[in-house]
């Protein structure tokens, strides 16, 4: 492990620091929109408490992002997180032809950036995620700060989507 490297702090972004609410709809019903809800993404309001903790874990660590959405989404995300404001930092996607559960994919990120740092804490609004996470010995925060959709969790563990 690296000495020299500061700690880092890894961000989710759907339900952590972008509110999703305003595109849910396109994942409801039998026939879902994927195409319409990602490219909504560019106009999620961000979630206050979410930016605040990504701005304050900046002072002591360097912010990487990791997120369920697929690499075909890079550019808007990247877009996304400059007009929030948010801290530079590497973010990790989803391949566009990975479908397997968000817990899972995000795990092997996770372990994977922890092989040569030290991860101090992993913010993500996903408790399986967040469960699978604890197991491996990560400390979570829970983004518990917006009301958890059925759609998007049946689509982040079920579909492997976001």
């Amino acid at each position: 492990m690296r000495n020299d490297a500061r700690p880092l702090a890894v961000f989710d972004l759907d339900g952590t620091l972008a509110d999703t609410a305003h595109r849910q709809h396109h994942l409801e019903g039998r026939s879902r929109d994927w195409a319409r809800f990602f490219a909504a993404a560019v106009d999620d309001p961000p979630l206050a408490e979410g930016v605040r903790l990504a701005l304050s874990s900046a002072k002591e660590c360097e912010v990487v992002y990791l997120t369920g959405r697929p690499e075909r989404c890079r550019r808007d995300t990247v877009a996304w997180l400059a007009r929030q404001g948010l801290p530079e930092g590497r973010l990790h996607m989803r391949r566009d032809d990975d479908r397997r559960p968000a817990r899972r994919t995000k795990l092997e990120i996770l372990q994977r950036l922890g092989r040569d740092r030290t991860v101090r804490m992993l913010v993500d609004d996903d408790e399986l995620v967040c469960d699978a996470a604890e197991l491996a010995g990560f400390t979570v925060v829970r983004a518990r700060w917006t009301p958890a959709s059925p759609a998007l969790k049946d689509a982040q563990e079920r579909e492997g989507r976001t």
